[in-house]
């Protein structure tokens, strides 16, 4: 009789300890799809201010079309990439495609207001000004989303790694997530706008 009851009491401590684990991992992964989700928004934000930047600069940069096709095809690609990450920020491949859509969106902005420099009148605009100053506080917005993304994604990876959450982990499809990171140096500069 008390080995039946041994086994029984070991059998649910084990039991109790699989759900334990698993509830944590499941609410470690919503805590940073929830963090992905902050970003997003903020990624909406920036997407959005962009058209009215480039309509702004428009006028008064007229043979520039290329920058200035070329800054709406990367915002495009960035809006694009940053859909398919929002439907499952834990892909690597999603947020791999993602983080070279917004390098390559920060590299056309920054020629874009490199151009604007040399437009007085352009950097003078009332709205230019405006819609600066809104892509830099969105941009700052993004840095510090990016940080509680990565940060939870930190702890996400770090538990499920851990014995014996890792069996757990592995079994029940929990796969590691990516930090959101940009790779190269350069890209690693958030977009400068000052027009002083």
């Amino acid at each position: 009789m008390w080995p039946t009851i041994i086994i029984l009491v070991i059998i649910a401590v084990l039991i109790i300890s699989l759900i334990k684990i698993y509830n944590r991992l499941v609410s470690l992964r919503n805590r940073f799809k929830n963090a992905f989700a902050q970003i997003d928004v903020q990624l909406k934000r920036r997407y959005d201010l962009i058209p009215n930047l480039v309509e702004t600069a428009k006028g008064y940069i007229k043979h520039e079309r290329e920058t200035l096709e070329a800054v709406i095809n990367a915002r495009n690609q960035a809006a694009e990439a940053g859909q398919q990450a929002a439907q499952n920020p834990g892909d690597p491949e999603s947020m791999q495609k993602l983080m070279g859509a917004e390098a390559g969106l920060t590299g056309t902005l920054g020629r874009l207001f490199a151009l604007v420099e040399n437009y007085p009148d352009l950097k003078a605009n009332q709205n230019m000004m405006q819609l600066s100053e809104e892509l830099t506080s969105t941009e700052n917005k993004v840095a510090f989303a990016r940080q509680a993304f990565n940060d939870a994604v930190m702890k996400y990876n770090t538990e499920r790694e851990k014995f014996p959450a890792v069996l757990v982990a592995n079994s029940l499809g929990f796969q590691p997530a990516e930090f959101f990171e940009i790779k190269e140096p350069e890209q690693r500069e958030a977009v400068q706008v000052s027009f002083t």
